[in-house]
């Protein structure tokens, strides 16, 4: 018997993927970092290539290494690198990686003669989102110690990458400028020898809404998992994650009944108080506190007052809950069940940070569909 537990639909995963290799005029990379965005790594990454996606992404090198170890095979971009890391372990376990300065080429140099081969790299251009990668001044520089260095034998330049800021915002003037730049940036690779196999800057809303910025390679993220990275529309994906628990014990409270820590919430009329086994320790934001959705016995009702660390009360009013009865935080929406989406709206984040915080918890973690067979 379970108490609380976090499932995966893998076929879910499979189908969105290959909806969006469907779309794509390019080939697709799905982003599997973060524990696969609370989805598991590992399992999200072998749904994703079984939906036709040819590549992976990470943020670290840790991440890019546990796939190797994991036995996936696929390439793998790994971008978040800071100084001073085993790079020449990446190299020879063939992880392709980026960088966005000169300092770090030197780094990929020194690791790829520490591994006794070539390190394959993508350069990451700022176009204007203002994070990582190279500033439009600093692209002569980044070019040219890497036409250096792959003249030299030690680097092969594999893409010229960048990022949008805005992509998920349609229409936005930014994403006109980005891709001009990104434009720009790969003419002054071909005037510097750099003309790379793979061109990449369109993420999950770009490859949905962009098909100019499709170029070689396009990544998705949060669309590979069934969520939209585009407010009010849902482009026939299916939500993967489902949230849930079994109500612990319920009570009858008279009306005039505070709950919870600080006694923030007052009930109005007397009612029946279930309690739940989840809290911000498992994943629950605590802005979730009087205002986050659950289903329990076909209705949903709100957490009432504060979300603690273990568990959550809900005031499901009359309706006859019991204990051990099962409550549904969100899921796909199939039995009328929240969405990660009603509860990114109702704690005012994104859907993104919900399935991130609930599958990367103490939860128990469990997996549906032939691909988890």
């Amino acid at each position: 018997m379970w108490q609380a537990e976090v499932r995966v639909d893998l076929d879910a995963i499979r189908d969105n993927v290959a909806m969006l290799r469907a779309r794509a005029s390019a080939e697709v990379l799905v982003a599997v970092k973060a524990d696969g965005y609370g989805h598991g790594m590992v399992p999200a990454a072998r749904a994703a290539l079984a939906g036709g996606a040819t590549w992976l992404g990470v943020a670290t090198l840790d991440e890019a290494l546990s796939l190797r170890r994991s036995g996936i095979g696929a390439p793998v971009l790994a971008w978040l690198l800071s100084p001073g890391l085993p790079l020449h372990e990446g190299v020879a376990a063939g992880i392709d990686l980026s960088a966005g300065t000169p300092g770090l080429i030197d780094e990929l140099v020194t690791a790829a003669r520490q591994a006794g081969g070539p390190a394959r790299v993508h350069l990451k251009l700022d176009t204007g989102l203002a994070r990582g990668g190279a500033p439009a001044a600093g692209w002569p520089a980044l070019f040219e110690a890497a036409a250096k260095a792959e003249a030299g034998g030690d680097l092969e330049v594999v893409g010229v990458w960048s990022h949008f800021a805005c992509a998920d915002e349609p229409g936005h003037e930014s994403v006109d400028r980005q891709l001009a730049a990104f434009q720009e940036g790969l003419t002054m690779a071909a005037g510097h020898g750099i003309v790379p196999r793979l061109r990449h800057i369109a993420n999950s809303a770009a490859l949905l809404t962009r098909p100019d910025a499709h170029f070689d390679l396009v990544r998705a993220g949060i669309a590979a998992y069934g969520l939209s990275p585009i407010a009010g529309q849902t482009y026939g994906l299916r939500p993967a994650m489902t949230a849930r628990a079994r109500v612990m014990m319920t009570k009858r409270v008279p009306a005039g009944q505070g709950v919870s820590y600080g006694l923030t919430y007052t009930t109005a009329d007397e009612t029946t108080l279930a309690v739940v086994p989840l809290g911000y320790g498992d994943g629950v934001p605590r802005h979730a506190s009087s205002v986050g959705p659950v289903r329990i016995g076909g209705v949903t009702a709100r957490i009432a007052g504060r979300v603690c660390m273990d568990q959550v009360v809900v005031d499901v009013g009359d309706e006859p809950v019991v204990a051990g009865d099962v409550a549904v935080l969100f899921g796909p929406g199939d039995d009328g069940e929240p969405t990660a989406d009603a509860w990114a709206a109702a704690t005012g984040t994104i859907n993104y940070e919900i399935v991130t915080r609930f599958g990367s918890g103490r939860v128990p973690r469990h997996y549906d569909g032939e691909v988890a067979r």
